[in-house]
């Protein structure tokens, strides 16, 4: 059985003027522990939505969510979200601190959360980096802080949401190597959302490609069977993967455009 199912999940929002929004319909994916899967498309097309079912953030309009079997209704120990940005880091705790801030919540004795603490900035890459404060790290620290932070906790599965995406060139492909890493190192489930074709390829063993909004779903999940040293962007098996996920996606950005102009002229 997959550690994580969503079956024909779809989620409406209602606006303050009573219109309805589909933002997804009839979503089914399955997530194998251990699994490190991407969730790529166009902007707007959900991907963030699914992210906050699964946290448990928002619950699904229709269909199910589950974990081990069991329905999410809230958030819970076992997913760890680790955001865009880095504003849930406090700045006036250094970063062990910052690490050992859920533990702290969930009355772990001292020692024992600042031992967890300490193991997790050095899986992460940041040790005798301790007791500097979020003012005094680079974003990239920072954001290896958040995931450290998560880590500590010890959940099942991290939920990431276009963690790098603030990040300049340089850093963001250190911080998907040390990614890399930290998953193999742990073998946590990841579901990870971007809309970069080329990150996908890089991270995932299987990328689920969404059809543009509004009620987007599934439009097909690609196997990335590449070993460790195939994950070069000018490796041949690399370039075929990315050819076959940058065709789906063409056809996803062709089909928001012609939603766009239309809309345009019945507006006009």
């Amino acid at each position: 059985m997959a550690l994580v199912s969503l079956r024909n999940v779809g989620k409406t929002y209602r606006s303050l003027q009573g219109d309805d929004y589909v933002a997804v319909e009839d979503f089914n994916i399955e997530i194998e522990a251990g699994e490190f899967f991407c969730l790529l498309g166009t902007s707007g097309c959900g991907k963030t939505t699914v992210l906050t079912m699964l946290a448990g953030f928002e619950q699904p309009t229709t269909g199910r969510i589950e974990i081990d079997g069991r329905i999410i209704e809230a958030p819970g120990a076992d997913r760890g979200v680790v955001f865009q940005g880095d504003d849930s880091l406090y700045e006036w705790l250094t970063a062990v601190e910052n690490i050992e801030f859920g533990l702290r919540m969930r009355g772990i004795e001292r020692k024992e959360r600042r031992d967890r603490a300490l193991h997790y900035l050095e899986l992460v890459g940041l040790k005798g980096q301790e007791n500097k404060h979020p003012s005094e790290l680079s974003g990239g620290m920072k954001q290896r802080i958040q995931i450290a932070r998560v880590l500590a906790n010890e959940p099942r599965m991290l939920l990431m949401d276009e963690p790098f995406a603030a990040l300049d060139a340089q850093t963001r492909l250190s911080m998907q190597s040390e990614l890399l890493k930290i998953q193999a190192s742990t073998n946590k489930s990841v579901l990870f959302i971007t809309h970069d074709i080329d990150e996908a390829v890089t991270l995932a063993d299987r990328i689920g490609v969404m059809r543009a909004g509004p009620a987007s779903s599934i439009k097909g999940i690609v196997d990335v069977d590449l070993a460790q040293d195939e994950r070069e962007r000018t490796n041949d098996r690399f370039l075929d993967i990315y050819k076959t996920v940058y065709g789906m996606i063409r056809e996803e950005v062709g089909i928001a455009m012609s939603r766009q102009e239309k809309a345009a002229g019945q507006g006009a």
